[in-house]
């Protein structure tokens, strides 16, 4: 095969490859934010819980009302589970294992990225490429094996996210308006 037609076959793959870990990327950026979001969630209620039976279990023992003491019993227990779910999942534990997946797979989207803009540069050679590519397809590897498992509403979020709200893209406007003049494409990037 021409050494030009292989380094196209070879680009194809990786730019398939770069698409499938942003994706991972995104994917377990969203988990994390899910879980989070859940575990904050479920704390807000065991603090408003414990508040009311607290305040029950006062009440019932200071006054008179046999309903104010049933209440507590049965939200004190609704407490009781919502514990036990808590400490049987570990949400945030497993929203930083997602987390941690994310910035493992950025790096690799990157190195990807970083490989392509070598390809399309000219300055690599097909029997580099392959062994960059190899070496990357390891790492992924062991960044896979360790990774838990992803949810479909973290994988729906990261496709609005990538396709309507465009998160991994930017315009050379947006990119100036962070770069020092001297780096700037336009003339006129305002500040």
């Amino acid at each position: 095969m021409e050494q030009n037609s292989l380094s196209n076959v070879l680009e194809e793959q990786l730019r398939e490859c770069f698409g499938r870990v942003a994706w991972s990327h995104k994917t377990h950026e969203k988990c994390s934010d899910i879980l989070n979001k859940k575990l904050n969630r479920i704390k807000l209620w065991q603090i408003i819980l414990s508040a009311i039976t607290t305040t029950g279990i006062i009440a019932a023992v200071f006054g008179e009302s046999k309903e104010i003491g049933v209440l507590s019993a049965v939200l004190s227990f609704v407490l009781t589970v919502l514990n036990t779910y808590v400490k049987q999942y570990d949400l945030g534990g497993l929203a930083q294992k997602h987390a941690e997946a994310a910035v493992d797979l950025w790096n690799m989207r990157e190195s990807y990225l970083s490989l392509l803009t070598d390809i399309r540069s000219g300055c690599v050679e097909s029997d580099e490429i392959r062994k960059h590519r190899d070496n990357l397809q390891e790492s992924l590897l062991e960044i896979y094996r360790g990774s838990p498992r992803t949810i479909a509403k973290a994988y729906k979020e990261a496709t609005k996210a990538l396709k309507k709200l465009e998160e991994l893209t930017f315009s050379d406007a947006e990119i100036d308006a962070i770069l020092p003049k001297s780096l700037r494409k336009a003339e006129t990037s305002g500040l």
